[in-house]
């Protein structure tokens, strides 16, 4: 009978530390101090006693962003980096605006699920799910509609209308991370071995080498 209790409480114990992505608060907020050397799972919090209603918000997601660039694309972030009040929450923000035909490159959150809003234009959004399958699951949004890219998984945006287009995005931690994979793949630093590359892409060392050569 012990055993049987011992091995529910394992279970019940495991199950928690699965679901739990990032540790509940136990203050009211937890107000980060970026000018601390201290080295934590987060950011150290700031005295509460100093706490203002700037370390609660952040201006600019109004703003239209540059997408003047070779993806057409701009990401404009509100996470705990921006909003000091946001430590230990759980959340953050993203506006993201796309040119004519702009892509939001294939990218990962290695910390974060996230629900996308359109709110203006035409998106073409997709994931791909993980080995083996790697199925792609995409469809197309309008104005309004939401989409939800699950944590970890490799996802992209492309506007596919003949206007710009505007989205906002929510997710599930104050600092998502983002992993570009492109950037990581061919941006890396150090770079990977163009051997490793040819082999795991399938293609020539040169196109590799071209390929680095450019990120």
């Amino acid at each position: 009978m012990a055993n049987h209790i011992l091995l529910w409480v394992l279970v019940a114990l495991t199950c928690s530390i699965a679901l739990s992505f990032e540790p509940s608060p136990m203050q009211d907020f937890c107000i980060a101090d970026p000018t601390s050397t201290a080295r934590v799972n987060g950011m150290v919090c700031k005295d509460p006693k100093m706490a203002q209603a700037l370390d609660f918000s952040f201006s600019g997601l109004h703003i239209t962003g540059n997408t003047s660039n070779i993806l057409g694309s701009k990401v404009t972030p509100a996470n705990v980096a921006q909003i000091p009040g946001l430590n230990t929450l759980g959340i953050s923000l993203a506006r993201i605006d796309y040119a004519p035909w702009g892509i939001n490159a294939p990218h990962t959150h290695p910390r974060a699920s996230e629900i996308l809003t359109v709110l203006e234009g035409t998106l073409f959004v997709g994931f791909v799910t993980s080995n083996p399958e790697n199925r792609l699951i995409s469809m197309v949004l309008n104005k309004g509609d939401v989409f939800v890219f699950p944590m970890g998984l490799v996802h992209f945006q492309r506007n596919v209308g003949y206007g710009n287009a505007v989205a906002f995005a929510a997710l599930s931690s104050q600092n998502p991370g983002v992993i570009t994979i492109a950037d990581a793949v061919f941006g890396s630093n150090l770079p990977i071995a163009s051997e490793v590359l040819s082999k795991a892409f399938q293609v020539d060392k040169n196109i590799v080498e071209s390929l680095q050569a450019k990120f």
